[in-house]
C-alpha cells in the first residue's frame, strides 16, 4: 500500500472540524475533531477510526496523533487506551489493546484533549502494531 500524504482544507461551511487520513503499513486511519469547546466546556473531542488490512492479528496497537499546538491529554475512550507520552506537547502516543482480525474495522471512541488554541487542528495521525 502506497503512502498518500494527508491534506487539510479549511471550509467555512463545514462544522465537523479537521479530518486527517494516514496509511501506516497495514492500517488506514482517519481522525477528525467532532466537538470543539463550547460554553462551560474547554475540551476537544476527536473521533479516530481505522481499517486493518493484512494477513496477521495483533492485540496491541500504537496511535500517534499530532496537532498544530500543544494539547493536554484528558482521556481516550478506545479499547484499553493508555497514554504513553506527549501530554502538554504537540504529539500524543497512545497504546491500545484491541484484538483485531486480519481485515477489521476499528471504531474508536472519543480522544479528549484540552488546548488553549481555539483553532486546534490535527496535523497527522497514524496507527502501528
Amino acid at each position: 500500500m502506497a503512502y498518500i500524504k494527508p491534506i487539510a482544507l479549511q471550509l467555512d461551511d463545514m462544522a465537523e472540524g479537521i479530518y486527517a487520513s494516514s496509511g501506516s503499513g497495514c492500517y488506514t486511519v482517519t481522525a477528525r475533531i467532532h466537538q470543539r469547546p463550547e460554553t462551560g466546556r474547554n475540551d476537544f473531542r476527536i473521533q479516530v477510526n481505522a481499517q486493518h488490512r493484512a494477513d496477521h492479528t495483533r492485540t496491541t496497537q500504537y496511535l500517534t496523533i499530532s496537532f498544530n499546538s500543544p494539547v493536554h491529554y484528558i482521556g481516550c475512550y478506545m479499547n484499553g487506551a493508555t497514554l504513553m507520552s506527549g501530554d502538554n506537547t504537540n504529539t500524543l502516543k497512545i497504546k491500545l489493546s484491541y484484538y483485531q482480525n486480519p481485515t477489521d474495522n476499528i471504531g474508536g471512541g472519543d480522544l479528549v484533549v484540552y488546548s488553549d488554541n481555539p483553532l486546534l487542528e490535527i496535523v497527522s495521525c497514524s496507527l502501528t502494531d
